[in-house]
């Protein structure tokens, strides 16, 4: 859903910025993390170091919040750093588990941050708390850096390496000492990490490209599953440790989580959004009198299927971008005063028109819903709901905070009884297969368990207990 309310949709997950050899490297980060303030609003934090030391400066808010103190930015000395910025998918939302977490141990210092999740993170952590491990956190990211404290292996890189092939899940995960970075994309791919080189031969690793974009640093490749990426004074370098698994990048990166303006896994993802609303025109067509995105997520795909139908594309529902998370309810209640906040028809555009409204996905129905209402109340004549993704029937387990299963309206009702609950004329959803042939992916190469039911990795939770089961996408 387009972030209208954290009840009813898909929540960002978390992102990563990481500079060395560059003498404004902590102002880097904090650069970077702008660019990526999209994928995580709970948290963030920068460690930087000069060789000698890590310096830390992390809170919980926006990036902005967090490092609004330039003398905190000041404090981050060296010319190397890593940032992070984090919406809680494993854990708690609590300071102590933002990002970067740091720990001091044999080896000196460690910083490390991470975009994703372990599923197996549980059971390792109960095996190390049965044997006297102490944590901090609630954070999954935590366990990894307790495996490379009890690693025998000699050296960090190797320690490294031997602490990630007990965790199972995703994982793209930066690490920062006093002598080098440290990066990798787990075996599945799962999570986005590309390489960046500044202007004058820094190095820049980050979730995005967008980010890369932000301060001047030019795209080199993407990390590889499975890659491990060693920066330190001598240069990059890079080996493959792990064992070789199907490439199973998350498909809702193009769909809804990565900024438009990113080249993701080498595809530009604003075209793959066009493509989506295409596709969609295709499978799911309407007879109106024009088209609507639900801003802003949907506006790429409304576009595509406008551009299909040939029918006009119109901002009949205008967004208020200054409206933070946190606001003062009316004592007398307003109905669906958290949609009217974000959200508001125009109605001399809307009077006595059919609309086709589309979105990027649905989950639970209920912002859909007030949206629907709010657009009959502004003199809609028709309202066909057109959803750029197959229906939503599972959650993930692999870094992105999704509801229950039984929390999600598809998992349990057919598009036509889901078309009735929101109140719309009529609903569409995109297939798998137009999914993946929008992406230009066939139907290998990508993660879709949310929509499919297909999990690449078990999660501990269906281990300990009889597999639930799996929903096919609707006919």
């Amino acid at each position: 859903m387009s972030d209208l309310l954290p009840s009813d949709a898909f929540n960002d997950e978390c992102g990563i910025v990481a500079v060395w050899g560059h003498a404004e490297a902590s102002n880097l980060c904090y650069l970077g993390l702008h660019a990526l303030q999209h994928r995580g609003q709970e948290g963030a934090g920068i460690v930087s170091s000069d060789g000698q030391a890590l310096y830390t400066q992390r809170g919980r808010g926006l990036v902005a919040d967090v490092f609004g103190d330039r003398a905190g930015l000041q404090r981050l000395l060296g010319n190397r750093a890593i940032g992070h910025v984090r919406y809680s998918t494993a854990g708690g939302n609590s300071e102590a588990n933002v990002q970067p977490l740091t720990a001091t141990w044999a080896m000196g210092q460690l910083a490390v941050a991470h975009n994703g999740n372990y599923v197996n993170a549980r059971s390792i952590r109960d095996e190390l708390e049965a044997e006297g491990a102490i944590f901090q956190s609630s954070s999954d990211t935590e366990v990894v850096v307790h495996l490379i404290a009890r690693s025998r292996q000699k050296t960090f890189v190797n320690r490294v390496v031997d602490a990630l092939a007990r965790v199972q899940g995703a994982g793209s995960i930066v690490f920062l000492n006093e002598d080098m970075l440290l990066a990798t994309r787990d075996p599945h791919g799962f999570r986005p990490l590309v390489i960046g080189r500044l202007p004058g031969g820094g190095w820049v690793l980050a979730s995005e490209t967008c980010a890369l974009d932000l301060i001047g640093a030019r795209f080199v490749r993407d990390v590889s599953p499975g890659e491990v990426v060693v920066i330190d004074d001598g240069g990059l370098s890079s080996f493959h440790p792990f064992p070789r698994s199907e490439s199973n990048a998350c498909i809702f990166e193009y769909l809804y989580f990565a900024r438009p303006d990113t080249m993701l896994w080498g595809r530009d993802v604003y075209s793959v959004r066009l493509r989506l609303g295409d596709r969609l025109a295709i499978e799911q067509p309407a007879d109106v009198d024009m088209v609507l995105p639900v801003p802003d997520s949907g506006v790429a795909a409304a576009l595509g299927y406008a551009r299909k139908l040939g029918k006009p594309f119109e901002l009949g529902l205008v967004r208020n971008h200054y409206v933070g998370r946190s606001f003062i309810e009316p004592n007398q209640q307003i109905r669906d005063f958290g949609v009217k906040l974000k959200l508001n028809p125009v109605p001399e555009l809307l009077r006595g028109k059919r609309v086709a409204v589309v979105d990027d996905s649905l989950v639970r129905g209920t912002t859909c819903r007030k949206i629907v209402r709010m657009l009959r109340e502004a003199g809609a004549a028709e309202i066909h709901l057109r959803i750029a993704a197959p229906p939503t029937t599972g959650p993930c387990w692999y870094g992105i905070d999704t509801p229950t299963r039984e929390e999600l309206i598809a998992s349990k009702n057919e598009v036509a009884e889901i078309g009735r609950f929101v109140g719309a004329d009529s609903i569409g959803y995109l297939s798998i297969a137009g999914m993946h042939e929008a992406v230009h992916a066939g139907e290998g190469g990508f993660c879709d368990a949310c929509f499919s039911g297909r999990y690449p990795v078990l999660h501990d939770d269906l281990k300990r207990r009889p597999q639930l089961p799996l929903f096919a996408e609707s006919p």
